[in-house]
């Protein structure tokens, strides 16, 4: 495919606020018009049955198999700074930090409802709206930060899984060197991101698809570890409820490290495009919920407390310091054995870290193409996508283990702009108009709002300060 597609999608709704009604802000994506109608009118007909059904269970069930954005957003969100986060915790603190990775989560998926929210009512792309609704300077900054920290986070991405990769090899009596291994997972991760810009709602779907088998699997691997070592209950109560936090800057790093990467500023801007990719609406509304629930709070609270009760169980217990990869690989040495583990443990984070790698490139892709004003499509749309493969280069030097966590934590320093941006949008009568939240749930949800801006705004400035 060649050139660019037009810009295509629902109209705005006519109740929708003045803002959103300005000339050059764009509506939906390529890929989500490209819907047959006919397909379009029984999705439509399927959920409104499906919101009619009684019971939160039954209307579950239903949408299991709509589901699809939350799952990229799990995709990203569990790559190596998760991972990194993840094993640490459980290594020098076992159960302790448990509840971090579910409250940052949590509170990322109130700032997400937020943002699906305005995206589905208003079908407008985030970008514009962030010039045309809000200030050009604050959409520029936005989109540059996203832009500047996708590419830093393919260094640790490529780092990561170069070195799971030749410790595979290694145990198969073969040096291989990282120039291979580097090419070929670009190579991959480039053939799975530019399928999502072929301008079709199945490769979008068939995407979507291999990245929920993927973050699966991952929870798998550590699920077979906590099954074989058990569950200490009266600690794992004590570390989703007891609120520890580390005084010492290891520790304090290890939690910042954990609330960037459960979500970070590259996702506000992923999600929104990832909803207009998939062509949804208004009549979405429900599912969106149910998406991010279901696809992205559980497969990543799920994932990230397994390698820390499996890290708690193996690594602490038996004060093991992880400074590399194959440190880490002995909490699955009680399930499989020393070689095997390091195996199941490398291909493990190997997929934490390629399914990372795509969704950079993506996200690189949309922040370029909305910058520089074309679609995103076509030649020059894959080529915004490879500047993410900057990144490769972190493959060819020696990177601690370390690296992941400390780029998360330094990551969140950008966050409260993106935060504070859409808590503005989401009150803002211009652009909502009729679809502004009122009465008590625009209290409950502003609310929880603040408290999420609060926590970035926090946790950044003790980032800040911990660098000065």
């Amino acid at each position: 495919m060649t050139g660019e597609m037009p810009s295509a999608g629902p109209s705005l709704p006519p109740d929708s606020g003045p803002e959103t009604r300005r000339r050059g802000i764009r509506r939906g994506l390529p890929m989500g018009g490209a819907r047959d109608p006919e397909a379009l009118a029984a999705e439509t007909a399927r959920l409104r049955e499906i919101d009619a059904r009684p019971g939160l269970l039954r209307r579950w069930k239903g949408y299991w198999s709509l589901s699809g954005p939350g799952w990229v957003q799990s995709a990203l969100t569990l790559g190596a700074g998760s991972a990194g986060s993840s094993i640490f915790a459980g290594a020098v603190y076992g159960y302790d930090l448990l509840w971090v990775q579910p409250v940052a989560m949590f509170l990322g998926v109130v700032v997400f409802a937020a943002i699906g929210h305005q995206a589905l009512v208003t079908q407008a792309r985030p970008y514009d709206v962030f010039r045309a609704t809000l200030h050009p300077v604050l959409a520029y900054a936005w989109a540059g930060v996203v832009l500047l920290a996708s590419i830093i986070w393919q260094f640790p991405q490529y780092a990561l899984a170069t070195s799971v990769s030749r410790d595979i090899f290694d145990l198969a009596g073969l040096d291989m060197p990282r120039l291979p291994i580097a090419l070929a997972l670009m190579a991959a991760g480039t053939a799975l991101c530019w399928s999502y810009g072929r301008g079709s709602r199945r490769a979008v779907r068939l995407f979507e698809r291999v990245l929920k088998y993927l973050v699966l699997l991952m929870s798998l691997f550590f699920l077979l570890v906590v099954l074989k070592t058990g569950v200490d209950l009266k600690a794992l109560a004590r570390g989703f409820f007891g609120f520890h936090v580390p005084r010492d800057r290891e520790g304090l790093t290890i939690v910042l490290g954990a609330l960037g990467a459960a979500v970070g500023v590259n996702m506000t801007f992923l999600y929104p495009y990832t909803l207009l990719a998939r062509g949804w609406g208004r009549e979405h509304r429900g599912l969106k919920n149910f998406d991010l629930v279901v696809s992205m709070f559980a497969p990543f609270v799920l994932t990230t407390s397994l390698v820390v009760i499996a890290c708690a169980n193996t690594l602490h217990v038996r004060g093991i310091r992880v400074r590399e990869a194959v440190d880490a690989a002995h909490a699955l040495a009680p399930v499989a054995g020393a070689a095997a583990g390091r195996v199941i443990f490398s291909l493990g984070i190997l997929g934490m870290c390629f399914t990372t790698l795509a969704i950079e490139m993506v996200i690189c892709g949309f922040v370029l193409s909305e910058m520089l004003g074309f679609e995103p499509s076509g030649r020059r749309y894959r080529a915004a996508t490879m500047v993410a493969n900057i990144g490769i280069l972190g493959a060819f030097y020696p990177v601690p283990f370390w690296l992941p966590v400390a780029a998360s934590s330094t990551a969140l320093i950008m966050m409260p702009i993106a935060y504070i941006a859409f808590f503005i949008l989401q009150n803002k009568r211009g652009y909502l108009g009729d679809d502004r939240p009122r009465g008590l749930k625009r209290t409950a949800w502003n609310a929880l709002l603040v408290v999420a801006i609060l926590v970035v705004v926090v946790a950044a400035a003790v980032k800040i300060m911990s660098l000065l």
